[in-house]
């Protein structure tokens, strides 16, 4: 396997734009694990295997369980994520699919019952962030270990 193009160093320009809405986004949620858990649910949407890596990796080293994140892709099915755990990943479904069904009211109503306006909004820039990070990995043809020496 073969890496396409390294994009940072194809338009550092554009790097450092999608660099600073991920610090944006970071710091509109400051609940690593939130974070992480939107992070792997869209890039296991997306099917991305690099950031997929990068994040499952990155949940284990701030003591998330390898049962829990073994079990994201199936969060409707257990009991292990907290209510306003399930309202995050469901909008991080609904926002990854777009253009399914947009944003169904009863999520919305659901993740507002969790967060104040400022952290919805947060919420959809970390959800805007990985999904633009997919989408890079993916077209430029990014794969786990890609970038290791």
């Amino acid at each position: 396997m073969k890496l396409r193009l390294d994009h940072r160093e194809a338009n550092p320009a554009a790097l450092q734009a999608l660099m600073k809405l991920e610090g944006t986004a970071m710091q509109l949620n400051p609940d690593k694990t939130l974070y992480e858990l939107i992070k792997i649910r869209a890039s296991q949407i997306n099917g991305c295997a690099f950031c997929l890596d990068m994040h499952t990796t990155d949940a284990r080293k701030i003591g998330e369980s390898e049962q829990r994140i073994n079990l994201i892709v199936v969060w409707r099915e257990t009991p292990l994520f907290t209510e306003k755990e399930r309202a995050v990943l469901a909008l991080t479904e609904a926002l990854t699919l777009v253009a399914n069904a947009g944003v169904p009211q009863e999520i919305y109503e659901e993740v507002r019952k969790h967060f104040t306006e400022a952290e919805y909004v947060g919420l959809i820039m970390a959800v805007n962030a990985i999904n633009s990070w997919n989408r890079i990995a993916i077209a430029t043809g990014m794969f786990p270990g890609c970038y290791e020496a």
